[in-house]
């Protein structure tokens, strides 16, 4: 079978590479893939938003199977039309799409089957979001309803600093169409973690746990970005809580999707905060998340391939996935100024070094080449990631790799996998 992964970060790249490892993968194409990925598949010059040249390439080339990495073709609606030309494919359809593509949404899915998740108000306006604001005080969270790269959401210690947020979103074209509505939602306490499911439109299947670490700074601080690293396995997330997940989260929201008329086909990715052993949802994603697709990457054990087969023919109500005992955990190395402005063409090196060390794997998320020379390409460049027997020792294997590359003009950060370490 020949394989089309559309993106060009870090999660690309650990789904690429996790691919080119199956036994049923004739050949695998990335498109755009980057300088990390050309190492495990073919690179196509074809752009993820580039819908009419994705399904000439798949039916010129008879591709098997197109597996979608990023939100935004996604919420576009990138798998209805291969689809309709016949082409297998791993991911949900627009209507679908829709639990990350519109928070507010998810709310109302929420709402429809009573699935625990913040207290919330819709806005569309600045005045009555104000008033809202009043009313419930600070801190508060203010959320972009469509895609935002991850940056849409901020954490808002005053009712003027979520004042400003909604002004920003609302008047100020802050985040684009993607801030024309906010979700204005309860501060919840507790500690995050991501969960993962895939979804056939009917079974759901729980992957391994992850945690991941959104602000830029040490110690979670800073604004938030679209992930500076994370590990696998999540200790908070036990099986007894995976199971009070699936039945009062995944599962409520399957079949509301189903009942809906737009069952959902691909990974359902949650966002949770547990507070006392009780899961809230604070969000869907509906592709892996970035970066804790790298962790579970390293962490599989099975062939990723017939699972996402699986997903997209209806098969999951008898499969089952086998994973490592090790831990994982990966650090994004970033370029300095990420997540405000920064300047891309900074030369990168030891890669292969910090490659060639026992249990690490490099994913590339923003690369490219001049030559001989790897350069950077965008804010999140590289996610170093290291497997090892606990979550500790992947971490000092991790920040070895990491102290081996050569980036002057790169930085991230030196805790990833604190709170499990601790």
């Amino acid at each position: 079978m020949k394989v089309l992964v559309i993106g060009s970060g870090g999660r690309e790249h650990a789904l690429t590479w996790a691919l080119s490892a199956s036994s049923l993968a004739d050949e695998v194409y990335a498109a755009p893939g980057n300088a990390g990925m050309a190492e495990d598949a073919t690179c196509i010059d074809i752009a993820a938003e580039d819908f009419d040249g994705i399904r000439g390439f798949a039916k010129d080339n008879e591709v098997g199977l197109v597996v979608i990495g990023p939100e935004a073709p996604l919420v576009a609606g990138l798998a209805d039309p291969l689809v309709e030309d016949g082409i297998k494919v791993f991911g949900p359809s627009a209507a679908a799409a829709r639990l990350e593509g519109s928070k507010a949404f998810t709310k109302e899915v929420c709402d429809s089957k009573a699935i625990p998740t913040a207290s919330y108000g819709h806005f569309t306006e600045v005045a009555p979001a104000l008033d809202h604001l009043k009313k419930v005080g600070a801190p508060i969270v203010v959320k972009a309803d469509g895609l935002a790269a991850g940056k849409g959401v901020i954490m808002a210690e005053s009712v003027g600093d979520a004042e400003a947020a909604v002004r920003d979103m609302l008047e100020g074209n802050r985040f684009g169409a993607a801030g024309a509505e906010v979700v204005i939602e309860e501060w919840l306490g507790g500690e995050e973690a991501s969960f993962f499911a895939l979804v056939d439109g009917e079974t759901a299947l729980p992957l391994a746990s992850a945690q991941d670490h959104k602000r830029v700074g040490d110690g979670d601080t800073g604004p938030n970005t679209g992930g500076m690293g994370a590990y696998s396995p999540a200790p908070i997330v036990t099986e007894a809580l995976t199971g009070r997940i699936m039945d009062t989260i995944i599962q409520p929201t399957v079949r509301t999707m189903a009942e809906m008329g737009c069952p959902f086909k691909g990974v359902l990715f949650a966002g949770l905060m547990i507070e006392d052993g009780n899961p809230k949802l604070l969000e869907y994603n509906v592709r892996f998340g970035d970066p804790e697709c790298q962790v579970l990457m390293m962490r599989l054990m099975s062939d990723l391939l017939p699972a996402l087969l699986a997903v997209h023919d209806g098969g999951l109500k008898n499969f089952d996935l086998r994973w490592h005992a090790d831990a994982a955990l990966t650090v994004a190395m970033a370029t300095k100024g990420y997540p405000g402005a920064y300047e891309n063409g900074s030369e990168i090196k030891g890669v292969e070094a910090a490659n060639a060390l026992p249990g690490v794997k490099v994913f590339h998320a923003g690369t490219a080449r001049e030559g001989d020379k790897l350069i950077a390409t965008g804010g999140r460049v590289l996610n170093v990631t290291a497997l090892a027997p606990t979550i500790r020792q992947a971490q000092a294997r991790a920040y070895e790799a990491v102290d081996t590359i050569d980036w002057p003009n790169g930085f991230c950060r030196r805790d990833i996998g604190f709170r499990a370490v601790e």
